[in-house]
């Protein structure tokens, strides 16, 4: 009864995840990065996109058509010259595209539809994990629920990305982590199943994402925070006439699984070090002179990341009043729930039961946030301007949520109080449905694109040219990697699926004809801007326009070069125009 119970919550979990992540999911903008796992998933190449003459919108999409003579050699070969990722998620995609043959119309939702499944299934796999480590079946379905609802995750799952992988290859590794440190407290060697398969896990690992590494130091960190404690027999010891932790074969074991892992990891690294695209992909997130806002922006972003993973109320909606009212709800949301994850945590180190898991994924998670702020402080590389890569530990923070969440679930008058002010009282079971419903209302907020929007927002700029522009269009931008071109693929594709052909097809008055031109597909043109020869991309602008028919506007978008258009007869918008995310324009009647 008990165990048909259990799996019936399981289930509902599960089901409620589902819903969240797969909700709304093709009906967001495709961002660059997006447009990288769809483009190398199918198989195909940014390098067949020609630069430095205009193209129409065809020519601009290609990449984003199933090839039927693909196959994981080219998703191999091209993601290793093009992009600085390994390969495993992205032929693991481009067998989930071959399955499912998408067409233009649902390729957004298949290649979203792969990392929201995998989101799913980390649900009952943070349950199994969270029921071993703390041998608690409630501290593993609190964990479970808070996986299923939390935003972040969900953030994480509605993306065409690798990172619901990451995170399942992250559990994996953890329950290997608890494993050890079980055996670890028994004065036990890890068996040699559990070493041959944590090695596996981790080599995977950094082949899905290279900053699975920092997982894995992460883990390093806890598994030694766990063996001083044993040495200073900190935590209880099963049985007392045990071997000392310290005996060959218990840290053999454990130095088998370092070595195995670190000569899987070392096959990844001349690939990484003869990648010349690496440090251009990577340049948004290194620090550059020491500025007052670069001291200060890692622990704000960081703070942001960690508030997402419980609560995101819409407030990046466009309505004030509504911004302001769910940062204030937000707010007293964590007034309230803060004293009270804080008391459970320090009720979860004293129990003898839930000490050893609360140890070590408290350890982890510290370590990993250590070795964050160790990179933005010390090696000038900030990581914490990217949410998306606490995706290393966020299974330990669910895991950590779990175990408290499952101490206030047991206590009957939870208090919540800060210091010396008068405390807040309320029941423990109602206090975790408080904290679970405002995890659900805010995967509702992400889904539906009021949370975690996404920083490209083609689908504003689209209208603003149409209104605009009642001639032909060129749109230009130069070009250094693939993420130039993502971004006029994600015009392009916005493009395609608004509705200027209804429009179009609405209008019968023949003396519209010319003004209805103006909804036929722009041409772009990417401008290769080669590094300290900036005027090679304003020259190429300027052939262009030249081999051009006039009328013609010109939407310069993301254009890094400067220009002067006098000669081509080429005057500025002189209005003020809306600001869009992820693209700057500036906009040209030429005659």
């Amino acid at each position: 009864m008990i165990k048909n119970k259990q799996l019936l919550l399981l289930f509902l979990w599960t089901a409620i995840a589902f819903i969240l992540r797969f909700a709304n999911l093709d009906s967001k903008p495709l961002w660059t990065d997006e447009f990288s796992t769809l483009v190398f998933s199918l198989g195909n190449s940014f390098r067949g996109v020609p630069i430095d003459r205009a193209i129409d919108l065809s020519t601009l999409l290609q990449p984003l058509q199933l090839r039927p003579d693909a196959d994981t050699a080219d998703v191999l070969r091209n993601l290793l010259l093009e992009s600085n990722h390994p390969p495993v998620y992205f032929m693991l995609a481009h067998w989930w595209m071959r399955l499912f043959g998408p067409s233009e119309d649902s390729l957004v939702w298949i290649g979203r539809a792969l990392p929201a499944l995998l989101g799913v299934i980390s649900v009952p796999a943070i349950y199994f994990l969270g029921k071993f480590a703390f041998s608690s079946r409630l501290v593993g379905q609190c964990a479970a629920a808070m996986m299923a609802v939390s935003p972040y995750g969900i953030y994480l799952a509605q993306e065409a990305r690798h990172y619901t992988l990451g995170i399942l290859l992250v559990i994996a590794s953890l329950f290997c982590l608890a494993l050890a440190a079980k055996k670890l407290q028994q004065r036990a060697p890890l068996p040699i199943w559990a070493v041959l398969i944590w090695v596996v896990v981790n080599c995977l690992g950094i082949a899905v994402h290279y900053f699975f590494v920092l997982t894995l130091c992460a883990e390093a960190i806890a598994l030694i925070t766990v063996m001083w404690q044993q040495f200073n027999e900190k935590l209880p010891i099963d049985n007392s006439q045990q071997p000392n932790i310290w005996q060959f074969q218990i840290i053999w074991r454990l130095f088998a699984v370092a070595i195995g892992t670190l000569t899987g990891g070392l096959v990844w690294l001349p690939v990484f070090l003869s990648n010349k695209y690496g440090s251009e992909l990577t340049n948004w997130i290194v620090s550059g002179d020491r500025t007052f806002l670069s001291w200060v922006n890692p622990i704000f972003q960081a703070l942001a990341g960690w508030i997402t993973v419980m609560s995101l109320l819409p407030v990046e909606s466009p309505n004030l009043a509504v911004v302001v009212a769910s940062a204030i709800a937000m707010t007293i949301f964590f007034i309230l729930v803060l004293p009270l994850l804080r008391g459970a945590l320090k009720t979860s180190l004293k129990t003898s039961d839930t000490r050893l898991g609360t140890v070590i994924f408290g350890g982890f998670v510290l370590g990993a946030i250590f070795l964050f702020f160790s990179f933005a402080y010390i090696l000038g590389i900030d990581l914490t301007r990217g949410a998306r890569y606490n995706f290393v530990y966020f299974p330990g923070v669910i895991l950590l949520l779990g175990a408290t969440l499952a101490v206030i679930f047991n206590t009957p008058t939870a208090k919540s109080q800060w210091f010396n002010l008068p405390a807040v009282e309320i029941a423990g079971k109602k206090a975790v449905l408080l904290i679970l419903a405002m995890g659900f209302f805010s995967g509702v907020t992400v889904n539906s694109n009021l949370g975690y929007r996404k920083y490209y927002k083609p689908d504003i700029l689209i209208p603003i040219i149409r209104e605009l522009s009642k001639v032909p269009v060129l749109i230009a931008t130069t070009q250094s990697t693939h993420v130039e071109i993502g971004e006029l693929m994600g015009i392009g594709w916005e493009w395609e699926r608004s509705s200027a052909k209804d429009f179009v097809a609405d209008v019968t008055d023949v003396r519209k004809k010319e003004e209805v031109k103006a909804f036929d597909p722009p041409l772009f043109l990417l401008a290769n801007l080669k590094k300290d020869a900036q005027e090679i991309a304003a020259g190429t602008l300027d052939k262009t326009l030249s081999q051009l028919e006039r009328p013609l506007d010109l939407w310069l978008v993301n254009f890094r070069a400067p220009v002067n258009l006098e000669a081509q007869k080429c005057q500025v918008e002189s209005r003020d125009l809306p600001a869009v995310d992820g693209y700057e324009y500036q906009v040209y009647h030429c005659s």
